[in-house]
């Protein structure tokens, strides 16, 4: 926490320096943490995962924004009634507009946005009671919301935390049934920044 501190006091006592204005393109990257916080009536519960997120924005104007979210394939564990019973695979890319607060002089620049997420579901494989059968994930669209924030430790580079929310839905079809889950994780990034 000390250093973190410290970080924010140096980032706000550097000189003025333009950061974040029209044109520019913010390129983050840094771990993903995917949190399920899985709806389900059939007690499907599905586990969390960490990968490497890559997010692409253009800034169109000084405050707003678009911008590209993109990860390595998340992994998921699937359990039923407290045992594994499959394992799938998901690429989630988002399209977001953002909204930043500050101007262009802000060495901190907290932002919103929300877009649209499309998940597409891959190398699903039935485990222990379903180990050796068909278990297939239905592509989802849905809506996408963020918020974050970006702290400036030099002209070029800045550091980055931002939370999101992913309206996940779908049918994952098994031999024991098709089992209607909302998936709709929590996504935290933490990573580093680069402005180009």
């Amino acid at each position: 926490m000390k250093k973190l501190s410290l970080l924010v006091a140096v980032v706000l006592m550097t000189p003025a320096a333009f950061a974040h204005q029209a044109g520019d393109i913010l390129v983050r990257g840094g771990a993903v943490a995917v949190s399920p916080t899985t709806d389900t009536s059939d007690k499907l519960d599905v586990q969390s995962n960490t990968q490497l997120g890559l997010t692409l924005s253009y800034m169109v104007t000084d405050n707003w924004g678009v911008e590209l979210l993109a990860a390595t394939p998340f992994s998921h564990d699937v359990n039923l009634g407290g045992s594994e019973v499959a394992n799938v695979k998901h690429l989630p890319p988002s399209l977001m507009a953002q909204y930043y607060f500050g101007d262009a002089q802000s060495k901190v620049r907290p932002y919103v946005g929300a877009g649209i997420n499309y998940t597409f579901f891959f190398d699903e494989e039935g485990r222990g009671v379903l180990a050796g059968t068909d278990v297939e994930a239905d592509d989802s669209w849905g809506l996408a919301a963020q918020a974050g924030i970006d702290m400036d430790i030099n002209d070029n580079w800045f550091v980055n935390g931002s939370v999101w929310y992913m309206d996940i839905d779908t049918d994952v079809k098994t031999a024991a049934g098709t089992f209607d889950t909302g998936i709709d994780p929590i996504g935290l990034m933490v990573g580093l920044g680069y402005r180009f």
